[in-house]
């Protein structure tokens, strides 16, 4: 994508104009009460389960603990919305993996236009009720102990209840989208995580209050550490590298016209947070498989890649290489530098002193190639830096609050600031042409 210089407004004047705007009040109101029914739902429970064993089952699960960041604590809660939009999340990773595997799918991506990406959205809502009800299963199977009447019956009705609950869930996100502000999967996935801030805020005042000074110097240094990783987090993921384009000149009749001085902007962090994400479903594997099989050997593996484990350097080691494989994985499906060359030579644009063609398809990779590993760098250290601090602090109450979290917050609040600024422009552009 080709980007010219164009002077955005402030944010001073982006509030105000959101204030007068009118359709974006109505926007922010659906938004809002959209959300606001999402987690209503979440705690209205599916009826005939003893919650206090099966609370007493899952405490400490970190399987449990990495799903419930997806669902707002639907999961452990075992809400109608306990599912919330982890299969529809699923189902598009699916279908990214897939468009870069099959040439029919990656057709309809990028011949078909709209119409083609209409057809890739609605095979992906078709995948997400296939592995809504999968999931479905596995979890009435799972709690089939914890049932008033275990059986065949109680397992269909959890079935359905959750699979119905999940599609319900994926059309409020759609409808978020659509005629509300921001990303709806990507705003469910922040409600979800904001849900359980209050919870932890509340155990580190109360660990704070204790009156020890040496804790009290503890907590405000792991909150030092989590300003500081938020504001790296800012800057990396508006972070671009930007490649200089020199467009072809335009005569008419006897004029002769040069576009505006453009760039290809690529990001420091291709990838976002699923790099971390595929890297901690793969550290959890051993978690869960020795929780359920208790074979001595994925016991063993499991606490090694623990952070509190008896090696935290193998963990963190282990856990560094894997977000550096999946930055490059992910880099690669989404941004294809043959491609763009391509794209750029239809357009009648080169990079200076790069010839087009193939030679501007290396030169393209390199760079991403560079960014990518920097990025992943980066990712690594966020990662693991919430870990160290709080192992050296002691001070547990943000477990499960670290890296996937913080990024997921960052960014799905900069896209969705950044959404809200456009429909600002857009409105004050139509305002202007209407006068």
């Amino acid at each position: 994508m080709v980007v010219s210089r164009d002077k955005a407004p402030t944010a001073q004047e982006t509030f105000l104009q959101m204030a007068q705007a009118a359709g974006l009040r109505g926007r922010i109101l659906v938004t809002i009460g959209l959300l606001i029914l999402v987690r209503v739902g979440v705690f209205l429970p599916i009826p005939g389960i003893d919650r206090a064993s099966f609370s007493a089952a899952i405490q400490n699960s970190p399987v449990i603990g990495f799903l419930d960041l997806f669902s707002g604590g639907g999961l452990s809660a075992l809400g109608i919305f306990a599912l919330g939009i982890l299969p529809y999340i699923n189902a598009s990773i699916i279908m990214q993996l897939m468009t870069a595997a099959l040439p029919s799918l990656e057709d309809l991506q990028k011949n078909e236009g709209e119409a083609g990406r209409r057809k890739i959205s609605q095979i992906t809502r078709y995948v997400a009720l296939g592995w809504a009800v999968l999931q479905s299963v596995g979890i009435a199977i799972w709690i089939n102990p914890f049932a008033d009447n275990p059986g065949i019956l109680f397992q269909v009705q959890v079935v359905l209840a959750l699979a119905a609950g999940s599609m319900f869930v994926m059309w409020l996100s759609e409808l978020i989208t659509e005629r509300g502000i921001g990303n709806g999967a990507s705003l469910l996935i922040f409600l979800g995580i904001v849900a359980v801030l209050p919870t932890s805020l509340g155990n580190t005042l109360e660990l704070a209050q204790s009156g020890d000074q040496a804790i009290v110097g503890r907590v405000i240094l792991l909150l030092i550490v989590f300003l500081a990783m938020i504001v790296g987090i800012v800057f990396v993921q508006e972070g671009t590298r930007r490649i200089p384009i020199v467009s072809a000149r335009r005569q008419v009749g006897r004029k002769l016209y040069r576009e505006k001085t453009s760039y290809l902007p690529l990001r420091l962090n291709q990838g976002g947070v699923m790099p971390i994400i595929f890297a901690s479903a793969v550290l959890i594997l051993p978690a869960s498989l020795s929780q359920f099989t208790n074979n001595p050997i994925l016991v063993q593996i499991a606490t090694a890649l623990t952070p509190s484990g008896s090696t935290p350097w193998l963990y963190a080691a282990f856990y560094l290489l894997l977000i550096v494989f999946f930055s490059y994985f992910y880099a690669s499906l989404i941004m294809n530098p043959v491609d763009m060359a391509q794209n750029l030579k239809k357009m009648g644009a080169s990079v200076p002193g790069i010839r087009p063609g193939r030679a501007t398809s290396e030169y393209i990779e390199r760079v991403l190639n560079r960014l990518t590993f920097l990025g992943a760098i980066f990712l690594g250290l966020v990662a693991i830096i919430p870990t160290i601090v709080e192992s050296a602090t002691r001070v547990p109450t943000f477990r499960g609050f670290g890296a996937t979290s913080l990024l997921i917050l960052v960014g799905v609040a900069i896209d969705t600031a950044k959404q809200v600024q456009t429909y600002v422009i857009s409105q004050r552009y139509e305002g202007m042409v209407k006068r």
